[in-house]
């Protein structure tokens, strides 16, 4: 499940995002993906590639790593993120959901890190 005002756009800097085209409330569940999990051993091998960069940790060890379909490869990372995401491993589920309302035209953004508003460095932003 996608909402259907959310769309694919360039972005500027980070090449492409994921935009709503209406209004979205705080609390709404902009998106609900599959994932397609693999191994730990298939996690070091995509470590290697660009696809690296699109890939979530999986599992309650981290040591598993899943492929979200839908548009969720393509939300951008904020550290002030306007959504969340929940995964659900029994169900192999990604849940986006807003945690504040967002704007017509604005882009939506999660926090690699997990936690909408958690400052943490991610691996790109460690120099």
């Amino acid at each position: 499940m996608i909402l259907p005002q959310l769309f694919i756009a360039p972005t500027g800097e980070m090449g492409r995002g994921v935009f709503t085209s209406d209004n979205i409330d705080k609390g709404t569940v902009v998106e609900i993906s599959p994932v397609i999990v693999m191994t730990g051993a298939e996690r070091k091998l995509l470590d290697q590639t660009l696809l690296h960069d699109y890939i979530f940790e999986w599992g309650d060890d981290r040591k598993s790593c899943c492929m979200a379909l839908g548009y969720i490869p393509l939300y951008n990372h904020s550290y002030r993120s306007n959504c969340e995401y929940e995964m659900d491993f029994d169900e192999n589920l990604i849940t986006v959901k807003a945690v504040r309302f967002i704007k017509a035209g604005e882009e939506v953004f999660i926090n690699y890190n997990g936690d909408w508003n958690n400052a943490v460095p991610v691996w790109f932003h460690k120099h």
